[in-house]
């Protein structure tokens, strides 16, 4: 079976529904689904969707994020989702299905939307293009899952959850053996959608679960990634359970990540990041591109920190990194290096939770390398030990300081555009005091009698 169709080939693969989705600021999937006779129909127009996706909140209000690209002010106008026929594949764990992913276009003109996350992504390897590289990625997604379907754990407040490992499993092989039954079903419908898995484990949190995608080209790595997702929490709820990606679903539990590799090749095959002679083979590109990344982390902390869960897992101990460190094969570092072999070298954006819009933070991390690079800055020596025993600069913590200090960098704007600095953050802080104006549990046990 192939999991890569043409449109001429759907009927023949036995395919009755077709879903053309777009990516939205969140990085989760929008769109409509067809019958194939549709979708041959709209395959070179596109489809016309609101742009309310790219201007409401988590929960889709209309009112309380106010942003210059749509609303009100503008009569919540269309654009197109274009598709791009060569991620149409078919969605193994959906009946009968198959999925396309979709640009987001100007409805008129047909450019791409400035702040839709793939057109965010694609201009920053392009940028990598127009020096003769190409940017390889991967991204580590960890989440936890639990007992019940989304339905029956919203009902209960999301209390009492019920993991599916009580003890820390960690590598633990008896843990996988024990969930297997769903993993396999998990695995195998995304190879058969061509969405290549690696390894998957058991992780140190109770509930705590790991799936590494092979590394493929930067926009081809971001979409594996959100359909990944997409097929993990449908397969969860179908098997009478829920996949969180949270990054800190508990405050007591460990947070979920998701690490960032990213890489360079020259138009010629080369490895600049490669030199046989080097420190740990570390050469001298990769190790700007490492300064480039540390150096900008605070301009684009937002990209790398979207909510203010994310948050909770940065200013923890979870192997997120400390402030501007980074070190060889160094796990309490922010930004780690695994050297070893020309293919092999790479930088590795500890950071990014496993809530990050894959687009954005991949986009962070090239734009950086690539400043870095072309500044040949160097980072400094390598933490060569506990990268958490003192500070080493220091990051945004909130949310609100995040969207502040991406607005008022020169280096973002011109990296990204102002509009798209803009609109993010406006996103961020409309999230941001949406926080801080809700009394929660923990306002309530903290302050209910002792104040």
């Amino acid at each position: 079976m192939t999991a890569m169709l043409e449109v001429s080939e759907l009927r023949a693969a036995g395919i009755e529904t077709v879903i053309v989705a777009g990516v939205d600021m969140y990085g989760k999937l929008f769109g409509k689904r067809m019958p194939v006779r549709s979708f041959e129909r709209v395959v070179g127009e596109g489809l016309h969707v609101c742009t309310c996706v790219y201007a409401w909140d988590f929960d889709q209000d209309l009112e309380a994020l106010k942003v210059e690209f749509a609303g009100a002010h503008t009569g919540w106008q269309d654009f197109r989702l274009r598709p791009d026929l060569a991620t149409l594949r078919r969605a193994a764990w959906l009946e009968a299905t198959a999925i396309c992913l979709a640009d987001s276009v100007d409805e008129d003109s047909g450019e791409p939307l400035p702040v839709a996350p793939r057109t965010i992504l694609r201009r920053q390897v392009q940028a990598l293009n127009a020096q003769q590289l190409n940017a390889y990625t991967a991204t580590e997604l960890e989440f936890h899952l639990y007992r019940g379907t989304p339905d029956e754990l919203r009902r209960s407040g999301y209390r009492d959850l019920e993991p599916t490992t009580l003890a820390r499993s960690d590598y633990a092989i008896g843990a996988g053996n024990a969930m297997e039954p769903f993993f396999r079903q998990v695995r195998n419908a995304l190879e058969e959608s061509d969405i290549a898995v690696e390894v998957a484990q058991a992780e140190y949190g109770l509930g705590q679960w790991e799936i590494n995608l092979e590394y493929a080209e930067a926009i081809e790595t971001a979409d594996r990634h959100v359909l990944f997702k997409s097929a993990v929490s449908d397969l969860a709820r179908a098997n009478g359970m829920t996949a969180t990606f949270m990054p800190r679903p508990l405050s007591d539990g460990m947070g979920s990540s998701c690490h960032v590799h990213a890489s360079v090749r020259g138009d010629d095959g080369s490895t600049p990041f490669y030199d046989a002679d080097a420190d740990r083979t570390a050469s001298a590109p990769l190790r700007h591109a490492v300064a480039g990344v540390l150096d900008r982390v605070s301009d684009l902390m937002l990209f790398y920190a979207p909510t203010v869960n994310a948050m909770r897992r940065i200013i923890s101990h979870d192997f997120a990194g400390n402030g501007l460190t980074w070190g060889f094969d160094n796990r309490t570092t922010t930004c780690r290096l695994i050297t070893g072999g020309p293919d092999a070298n790479r930088l590795e954006m500890r950071l990014p939770g496993a809530d990050v819009n894959p687009y954005l933070a991949s986009a962070a991390v090239l734009a950086s390398l690539r400043d870095g690079m072309g500044r040949r800055i160097d980072p400094g020596p390598a933490c060569t030990g506990d990268g958490y025993s003192e500070p080493h600069g220091e990051l945004p913590i909130t949310l609100g300081d995040a969207a502040a200090t991406l607005e008022q960098s020169l280096f973002a704007a011109t990296t990204f555009d102002k509009e798209v600095v803009g609109h993010y953050a406006a996103v961020a802080r409309n999230e941001w005091l949406q926080f801080l104006r809700a009394t929660s549990d923990w306002d309530r046990d903290r302050y209910f009698e002792t104040i």
